[in-house]
């Protein structure tokens, strides 16, 4: 009895009540759309463009720039390649024809995200530095809404975009497993964006601002250290510095989306969950000086990382364990009905952040359609996360042995070395009992 209500009161009171009462606040909070006017005269505003062997995909993004309903004449735009090894200067020059009106330069810089952003901020002349990802696309209002956002509160110093994958991506899919695959990953990244951040912006405690889509007050973001060259998580690195060593309001805008590549095989979707927890646990190392579990109350930080992080061990284990039981003459149909219980209590969260969703999507009416024909995906998104879970614990695993890196060994190898570490612990076996 008291394994189970261990396992069981760990996800209702960590995850499942938090998430019912943040659900109910969000849809209070946001049931009536406040609207911001646009002002007389709007600011100059600088656009980063990190570019690394981005042929096949700069074109389009800065195509999308050139869509945008923010006058093009108050962007400079800042393409800083980082060693490419690809024709993406082809896709710059092509731009350059095809759109004269925009203010749009190339630098050289050195390898590494974190090193061509710095390089490009220090040739910025914008109020406002907005860097985007070169495989992404905006939204044509996206510029406009996360510039009015800081116009009405002069408190912001930093906001992080809506990050969405492409529908039209999506759709196109033709495997039935990659395209259920995409289809949830469109849920999660709707759900951590237009309801998880929302809520953690709510007491200036966003954990980490979008790599791909993120916009600062030059004056504040000068006072940082910069982006950090040393790991692989840059991006949470600048939110702490913006969060807590400044004391500065970060927030999310919600109706600014950038629309990304969906992911496209399951070994992606390993490296990528991996990268993100190796970032994680690097930028709270560094950054974190009391971590203790006595400000598990009054510490945001301390409840994300053992949301994150500790409860991943007992969650799985525990699943594990579970299964364990049956051979020691337990029912299996308790065992199951166990099982039941925590899956619908995950999919009721699923359907409150769902109407959440839908709620924040109403300006944009074929979005919400795309998302509401998704419906269905509640019943399929624990399972999902599940698999998340099990990632992010190998890449908390990796992260004690291995250097960090922005990729790392796929699923299929590593599955192959599982395998054969399996074999090679059943001959040693074998070998005792002889």
């Amino acid at each position: 009895m008291g394994f189970w209500i261990t396992w069981a009161l760990i996800p209702v009171v960590v995850e499942i009540l938090p998430a019912f009462f943040s659900s109910i606040w969000l849809i209070a909070q946001h049931w009536h759309k406040a609207k911001l006017n646009v002002p007389e005269k709007l600011p100059i505003i600088s656009l980063i463009i990190p570019v690394y062997n981005s042929e096949a995909t700069l074109f389009e993004c800065i195509r999308s720039v050139n869509d945008s309903t923010y006058p093009s004449d108050l962007v400079q735009i800042i393409l800083a390649d980082n060693k490419s090894t690809d024709n993406s200067f082809a896709a710059y020059e092509r731009a350059q024809n095809e759109f004269p009106n925009l203010n749009l330069r190339l630098i050289r810089t050195e390898q590494g995200k974190a090193k061509a952003l710095n390089s490009a901020i220090y040739s910025s002349i914008g109020t406002y530095i907005i860097n985007i990802d070169s495989d992404g696309i905006l939204e044509k209002n996206a510029l406009m809404n996360m510039v009015l956002r800081f116009e009405h509160d002069s408190e912001l110093a930093a906001l992080t975009g809506t990050i969405l994958p492409q529908k039209k991506m999506i759709k196109a899919s033709k495997k039935r497993s990659l395209k259920l695959l995409q289809r949830n990953e469109y849920f999660e990244y709707a759900q951590a964006f237009l309801s998880g951040r929302i809520i953690e912006s709510r007491n200036n405690r966003l954990f980490t601002m979008s790599g791909a889509f993120s916009a600062f007050r030059k004056n504040d973001l000068l006072q940082t250290f910069l982006y950090n060259t040393g790991t692989i998580g840059e991006d949470t690195d600048m939110t702490f510095q913006m969060r807590d060593r400044l004391k500065n309001k970060v927030a999310i805008c919600s109706d600014a989306i950038f629309y990304i590549e969906p992911i496209d095989s399951l070994d992606d979707l390993y490296i990528q969950r991996q990268r993100w927890q190796t970032g994680e646990l690097e930028v709270v190392d560094k950054n974190a000086d009391d971590l203790k579990l006595k400000s598990f109350f009054k510490g945001f930080l301390v409840r994300r990382m053992m949301l994150d992080h500790t409860f991943l061990f007992p969650k799985l284990i525990w699943s594990a364990a579970s299964i364990i039981l049956l051979f020691l003459g337990y029912s299996w149909v308790i065992l199951l009905l166990s099982y039941l219980l925590i899956y619908f209590l995950y999919v009721g969260v699923s359907l409150l952040n769902y109407i959440c969703v839908l709620l924040l999507l109403r300006g944009f009416a074929k979005e919400r359609a795309f998302f509401r024909s998704s419906w269905w995906v509640i019943f399929t998104l624990p399972f999902y996360n599940f698999i998340c879970s099990w990632f992010r614990l190998v890449g908390t695993l990796n992260s004690m042995t291995r250097k960090s890196s922005w990729n790392t060994v796929r699923f299929k190898q590593e599955t192959k070395n599982l395998y054969a570490q399996f074999l090679e612990d059943i001959k040693i076996i074998k070998n005792k009992w002889r």
